[in-house]
C-alpha cells in the first residue's frame, strides 16, 4: 500500500502483498485521526465492512464486493461464492455499483469451464473492477478539468468549487468522481479552493474530504451543511460539483441526503451544478429517481451521537434527549432539471435519457 499522499500510486482496496488470502482496505471510520489498515480474512468481514461503514463510496463499494466474492470461491468454492453474492446483494440498497459488481463477477464465473479456476477468475475479476475504476476516475478529471480551466480563464483569484459528501479518492479506487477535475486542476497550475460541506450525520466531508484534500495540499474551507446557500447568494461558489451512488437513465441523481438543497439554492442563485459519475453508477433500468430509487434508511443514533476524538481516543457522545425519535435517511434524488450536467469517463452532457445515450448508445435497446 502505497503513502496516501501518492497521486498515482494510492489505493483504497488491495490484495495483500505478503498473504493472497487477505484483501486490505482502509479503516474509513479511524479517520482523520488515524490511519489504519483493516484486513479482510473472510467474505463476511468484507460485508461487515460495507454495512459499517469501513467503506464507503459507490464506486468502492462495488470493488468491495467483488474482493469479498475473491474471499468466498477461495473459501469455499462455488457454494460460498453464491451464498456471498446472495448476503452482500442486500447490504447497501442504494449504490448501484454492489449490484453491478456482483453481477459482473458472476458473469465471469457462469462463462467459466466446469472445471475452471474460479479463485483465479474471481481475483482477475476484481482486479479489473479496479484498474477500470481508477482510469474512469482519470477520465471524469479530464473531462472536469475543462470546466475548471473555462472559469479560471474569465476570473481572478481561485475557483471556488462547494461539494458534498466525500466523492474523492477515498469513495473510488483513486482520484475519486467529484474531486478528480480538483486534482488535475491542481496538477495544472490552476488556482483551486475548494468549500467542504461537513455532511452529517456521518461527517464524510469533515472527516474524510478535508482529510483527503489536505494530504494533496488542495486549499480547503468545511462549513457547516447549511452555509452553501449562503455562500452562493454573495457569489463565492463558482461551480458545485458531487458525486453519485444511482443515476437513472433519465438523470436523477441519488447523493448523500442534503445534495437536493445544494442543487435547490445553485439553481435559485444561478450556480452551475454538476454531477460526477461512472458509468457503473448509472442504472439504465429505471427512468423516475424520485420514485424508483430506494433510499437507505441508516442507524438513528448515526444522528443522535456524535463520533470524535478525546485525548487520543475515539468516543460517541450522545447530543440529543433520551428517546428523541429520530429519522435517518442516507440519501436524497435531485430530478434532472436541478443539474446542469453529468460529468462522466466519456464527456460531459446534459442530464437527460439523451444526454446519456449519446455519450453511451450501446444501452439504447435497454429498459
Amino acid at each position: 500500500m502505497s503513502n496516501p499522499r501518492s497521486d498515482e500510486t494510492f489505493r483504497t482496496i488491495w490484495l495483500s502483498p505478503d498473504n493472497p488470502a487477505v484483501v486490505q482496505i482502509i479503516d474509513q471510520r479511524r479517520l482523520p485521526h488515524e490511519y489504519r489498515v483493516h484486513d479482510l480474512h473472510r467474505w463476511e468481514d468484507g460485508l461487515a465492512a460495507i454495512d459499517e461503514m469501513y467503506v464507503r463510496g459507490a464506486p468502492l463499494i462495488g470493488a468491495t464486493a467483488a474482493w469479498s466474492l475473491y474471499l468466498a470461491a477461495s473459501a469455499g468454492g462455488r457454494a460460498e461464492f453464491a451464498k456471498a453474492a446472495a448476503a452482500l446483494s442486500a447490504s447497501r440498497p442504494t449504490a448501484v455499483n454492489l449490484r453491478w459488481a456482483i453481477d459482473r463477477v458472476q458473469a465471469r464465473l457462469a462463462a467459466l469451464a466446469a472445471d475452471g479456476n474460479i479463485v483465479a477468475a474471481t481475483r482477475d475479476e476484481a482486479e479489473a473492477i479496479c484498474d477500470e475504476d481508477v482510469e474512469i476516475s482519470l477520465g471524469i478529471g479530464r473531462h472536469g478539468l475543462d470546466l475548471i480551466r473555462e472559469i479560471a480563464q474569465r476570473k481572478d483569484g481561485p475557483v471556488n468549487i462547494l461539494t458534498h459528501c466525500n466523492a474523492g479518492a477515498l469513495a473510488t479506487i483513486n482520484w475519486g468522481t467529484a474531486t478528480a477535475p480538483v486534482y488535475l486542476a491542481q496538477r495544472e497550475g490552476i488556482d483551486v479552493h475548494v468549500w467542504v460541506d461537513e455532511t452529517r450525520p456521518r461527517n464524510q466531508g469533515s472527516q474524510l474530504t478535508a482529510w483527503e484534500l489536505g494530504q494533496r495540499g488542495v486549499a480547503h474551507t468545511l462549513i457547516v451543511d447549511n452555509a452553501g446557500g449562503h455562500l452562493m447568494q454573495h457569489g463565492k461558489v463558482d461551480l458545485v460539483i458531487t458525486g453519485t451512488d444511482r443515476t437513472t437513465r433519465s438523470g436523477d441523481v441519488a447523493n448523500k441526503i442534503g445534495t437536493y438543497l445544494k442543487a435547490l439554492a445553485a439553481h435559485d442563485n444561478g450556480v452551475p451544478f454538476y454531477v460526477a459519475l461512472p458509468s457503473t453508477t448509472i442504472d439504465w433500468n429505471i427512468r423516475d429517481g424520485v420514485r424508483e430509487i430506494p433510499i437507505e434508511q441508516r442507524d438513528p443514533r448515526e444522528v443522535s451521537h456524535v463520533q470524535g476524538e478525546l485525548n487520543g481516543t475515539t468516543v460517541s457522545v450522545n447530543t440529543t434527549a433520551n428517546n428523541t425519535p429520530v429519522s435517518n435517511y442516507a440519501f436524497d434524488v435531485t430530478p434532472a432539471r436541478l443539474v446542469t450536467g453529468l460529468i462522466t469517463e466519456r464527456g460531459v452532457c446534459a442530464a437527460s435519457e439523451q444526454g446519456l445515450l449519446a455519450l453511451f448508445p450501446e444501452h439504447a435497446e435497454q429498459a
